[in-house]
């Protein structure tokens, strides 16, 4: 997911999670505990995919881990300065594509949110690369 955050150092991949119970749904909505699913990833495990680090992404953003959102940003394309706003709740993830091509790969998606005042879907094409065996977003492609 694109820009809601600032920047950071990329290198530190653990962050400080505000707990959750070890059988809460994991807020990426993949079914799973969160503990088994985007958990892992938010203290420092290597996300597999691109799609799964998406989706980390995503539940980073619905905890609001900017550490986590701006450790998984490839530093090239990192923005400066833009934090994750408080007062949007994520509400559903839904992926619609993923192609893998090895070191690099696209998701695209629709996350739905809403606010006190208005509800909207951010739709996406996100594109992902991968160095030294972790994947990092680059940018994305508002559709």
């Amino acid at each position: 997911m694109g820009k809601l955050c600032s920047s950071s150092t990329a290198g530190s991949f653990a962050v400080n999670i505000r707990p959750l119970p070890e059988a809460s749904f994991c807020p990426c909505q993949s079914g799973k505990p969160y503990a088994k699913c985007c958990g892992p990833y938010h203290r420092g495990a290597a996300a597999p995919t691109a799609e799964a680090l998406m989706r980390s992404r995503y539940s980073a953003f619905a905890l609001g881990l900017e550490d986590y959102v701006l450790s998984t940003w490839e530093p090239r394309y990192r923005p400066e300065g833009a934090e994750i706003d408080p007062e949007i709740q994520w509400r559903r993830l839904v992926i619609l594509d993923t192609e893998d091509f090895g070191d690099t790969a696209t998701v695209e998606f629709r996350a739905h949110w809403r606010n006190k005042m208005e509800r909207g879907i951010m739709h996406e094409r996100s594109s992902f690369v991968r160095e030294d065996g972790r994947w990092f977003y680059t940018i994305g492609v508002q559709l």
